[in-house]
């Protein structure tokens, strides 16, 4: 998904969580203002559905579509990424927002593939519990994954057509084309 820049007074979290659920669409919050989030292809969605599926099918985890609103450790950032994933007991009972993600996944389009790749992988870092950012091309067979190491620094993974995409953070281990099931590019 894209986010555009609207024209919004700068909001603090609470004036931005009521005023957002008065809204036709979701926005996200960065830095006091608001970027409205436009939908995507059908590739992109078929593509998030097969994702979802093979992460509920094989975790105990609270897997979540862009429609959850992940909040940003130590910031007051609110994002809706194409995916999310939390093990953690806190975000078991989340109604607004989960903080404690292990595991994010974008899709990659090309009007926003240079802002998953720097703005946000540079947001989503500064959350302590993320272990995996997982970057999901939407018209050829191929994943990036980034996977924080046991020195806190950020490896990457590539991943290509007849490859077994590993997702420690989960435990889950599966072929790259269960993401792509059904999908013509």
């Amino acid at each position: 998904m894209v986010a555009t820049k609207e024209d919004q007074p700068i909001f603090t979290p609470e004036e931005y969580f009521a005023w957002e659920e008065k809204q036709g669409v979701k926005y996200e919050y960065i830095n006091g203002e608001v970027y409205a989030m436009s939908g995507g292809s059908l590739n992109h969605s078929e593509i998030a559905c097969n994702l979802i599926s093979l992460l509920k099918a094989g975790s105990s985890c609270r897997v979540l579509s862009s429609d959850a609103r992940v909040s940003i450790q130590r910031s007051s950032q609110y994002v809706y990424p194409d995916l999310s994933v939390t093990c953690d007991p806190r975000d078991q009972e989340a109604t607004q927002f989960i903080t404690y993600p292990c595991l994010i996944a974008e899709l990659l389009s090309p009007s926003t593939e240079a802002d998953d790749r720097g703005r946000k992988f540079k947001l989503y870092r500064r959350s302590a519990s993320l272990q995996e950012y997982i970057l999901v091309s939407a018209s050829e067979i191929e994943v990036d994954l980034f996977r924080k190491n046991d020195r806190s620094r950020w490896e990457e993974i590539n991943y290509l057509a007849g490859d077994l995409v590993e997702l420690e953070s989960v435990g889950l281990t599966f072929p790259i084309e269960r993401i792509y099931s059904e999908i013509k590019f």
